[in-house]
């Protein structure tokens, strides 16, 4: 009888740490690091990494110490499907420009997952967006708002009016724009009908 309770001890023990190796072997990722000095390129190499089962992360433009002014993107892989996600850049100097792309790209299915400015050789200084579909889920129809001024009271004026609407801020960016100088940008969704 000591015996057999001792294998079943041993066996649960043995089963517990294989289930925690797993769990384990489940949570390491792996990444990779994009960077280009044109963004016209970065969505497709984007979508190349998600096609090979990366996931967007993270976004920063600036000068790099070999490459400089770039746009750098993180990608993770943790297991997920390949090619589950797609991905769109929009990259622009004019804040209206900007508004109008979101929200077709939004009608589209893609939704925001980062923003920088990204001082580009051809187009100056420029709003980068990186958006991502997720192909297999159902997508909710986002509506965008985009609010750029130069000064910060201005900012949390319409951000107030904006939050009052329902509009929630997901990203900022100070940047040197076509039109007003240096601004701050914001980007605020809500669920479209809200």
């Amino acid at each position: 009888m000591k015996n057999a309770k001792k294998m079943t001890v041993t066996t649960l023990i043995l089963g517990l740490a294989m289930a925690l190796s797993a769990v384990a072997e489940d949570r390491k990722l792996d990444y990779q690091v994009l960077s280009t000095s044109r963004t016209s390129t970065m969505e497709k190499e984007l979508n190349d990494a998600s096609e090979a089962g990366f996931r967007f992360q993270t976004v920063m433009g600036g000068d790099t110490a070999l490459g400089g002014h770039e746009v750098v993107t993180v990608m993770s892989h943790g297991g997920e499907a390949k090619g589950h996600y797609r991905y769109k850049l929009l990259a622009t100097s004019k804040t209206s420009t900007m508004q109008k792309e979101l929200q077709a790209a939004a009608d589209e299915g893609f939704e925001y997952r980062g923003q920088t400015v990204f001082n580009s050789a051809f187009g100056g200084e420029e709003v980068v967006c990186i958006l991502e579909r997720d192909l297999d889920s159902k997508s909710h129809p986002s509506e965008y708002k985009l609010v750029a001024t130069s000064k910060t009271s201005t900012l949390e004026k319409e951000l107030r009016e904006a939050g009052a609407g329902g509009f929630e801020v997901l990203g900022m960016t100070v940047g040197k724009t076509a039109l007003g100088g240096h601004e701050l940008i914001a980007i605020a969704r809500r669920t479209k009908g809200e």
